[in-house]
């Protein structure tokens, strides 16, 4: 399982690293995500502090944070 998981964070993370900011429900159709291991692989990257979660009005919004924007500019 943790490897499937980690497929599906790094998918999530190439996908916001190159659209940026996403509402949950678009990230989870980017990803073609499945329950519940989109949500346990949303939950490993806000646990390791790479992503921002936000709460808009009527959704979810995510992001890359700095740390793991930084990451991405080394790369």
């Amino acid at each position: 399982m943790h490897e499937e998981i980690g497929k599906t964070a790094g998918a999530i993370w190439h996908i916001l690293n190159q659209r940026g900011e996403l509402a949950l429900s678009t990230l989870k159709k980017e990803v073609e995500g499945v329950s519940p291991l989109f949500d346990w692989a949303i939950g490993w990257l806000a646990r390791e502090g790479n992503i921002v979660i936000a709460k808009d009005k009527r959704s979810i919004r995510l992001r890359l944070s700095h740390q793991s924007s930084k990451l991405a500019a080394a790369v």
